[in-house]
């Protein structure tokens, strides 16, 4: 695929008012989500689940995109349609989550290293004829004493670097994602610095490896101070550090950026893109790539009544996503 297919791809994904649904929980972890609402982790039940997000009537008018797990990527809908058959129908993107997970970073107390770089050109091009358009890989990177390591932060950046090309290789878009995680008592001034200095090392490294910037996507954490630290940034302030961050790291020529939630709460999420949008004068546009922001008051409700309460919990998936799609475009009402 040409590089202007891929910009073309790139451009999509962040189309004005639209973001990306994240839907590419392991199965591990789409058992911890089941766990808490009291569903059985069967594979049926996975099915039906990712079944009700995806056939989410209109959901293509605040969705770009839809990033699935390997298993999701391979089922069909009750009635025997591909789901990726099903997306691109509805004007939704099929994505595919690549990396295998993060690892002890050897030499490097409590910090870690994402795998999955062994046989992924040959995994992407099945993913490939499986109707996937872009792809996804996480890093994550730990604030505590005395980390983030420059060694953490340029393996990490190298290994996301390394999956770009590939994907380009294969004609697919990389969604690549240093995640800055939330948890831990830091204040904002250290996650600004942290995430700066992550994304320099990213872009350097994409720079490195030959990838073509027009045909990759951003998927950004937000800068906000640590969970369990006690004085917490206000919208605003979230909304100008974390844009002034990326103006100072994030090259222009860039499709767009899409956040993740992180464990915010849904609608702290929905507010810190609205207002970031709000501020204007952005080189590119910014959007959403929530899981559970956009999923677990729906997975609530269809945890109750999995016929029954099939239809209202795509309406509140219709209703997360017209939201984001709002925010997305700075015009939220909250």
């Amino acid at each position: 695929m040409s590089i202007e297919q891929l910009a073309e791809t790139a451009q999509a994904m962040v189309a004005a008012g639209k973001g990306i649904i994240a839907i590419d929980e392991s199965t591990a972890t789409i058992a911890k989500r089941f766990a808490g609402v009291g569903i059985e982790n069967t594979e049926e039940n996975r099915r039906a689940y990712r079944e009700m997000l995806l056939t989410t009537p209109k959901l293509g008018e605040h969705i770009s995109g839809a990033i699935l797990y390997d298993e999701t990527l391979r089922q069909s809908t009750r009635d025997g349609v591909p789901f990726a058959k099903l997306m691109a129908a509805n004007g939704i993107i099929p994505g595919i989550k690549v990396d295998k997970g993060t690892h002890p970073l050897a030499g490097c107390q409590g910090e870690v290293v994402t795998e999955g770089l062994d046989g992924l050109r040959d995994r992407l091009k099945e993913y490939y004829a499986l109707g996937a358009r872009f792809a996804k890989w996480r890093a994550v990177i730990n604030i505590g004493d005395d980390i983030p390591s420059g060694t953490c932060i340029e393996a990490n950046a190298h290994a996301l670097a390394r999956y770009a090309a590939l994907c380009q290789e294969a004609g697919i878009v990389p969604m690549v994602e240093p995640e800055v995680l939330m948890d831990g008592d830091h204040d904002i001034e250290t996650c600004y610095e942290v995430t700066e200095a992550t994304l320099r090392a990213l872009f350097g490294a994409l720079y490195e490896q030959n990838v073509m910037l027009e045909g990759t996507i951003l998927k950004a954490s937000m800068v906000v101070a640590g969970k369990h630290c006690d004085e917490q940034a206000s919208i605003e302030e979230v909304a100008e550090a974390t844009v002034m961050c990326l103006k100072s790291t994030v090259p222009a020529i860039l499709p767009g950026v899409v956040f993740l939630s992180g464990g915010q709460r849904d609608e702290d999420a929905t507010a810190h893109l609205d207002a970031m949008n709000r501020l204007g004068n952005l080189p590119w546009p910014l959007s959403f790539s929530y899981g559970r922001a956009m999923q677990s008051a729906a997975l609530e409700l269809w945890s109750k009544d999995l016929v029954g309460n099939f239809d209202k919990a795509q309406a509140i998936v219709h209703a997360r996503a017209r939201d984001n799609g709002m925010a997305a475009l700075g015009k939220w009402e909250g």
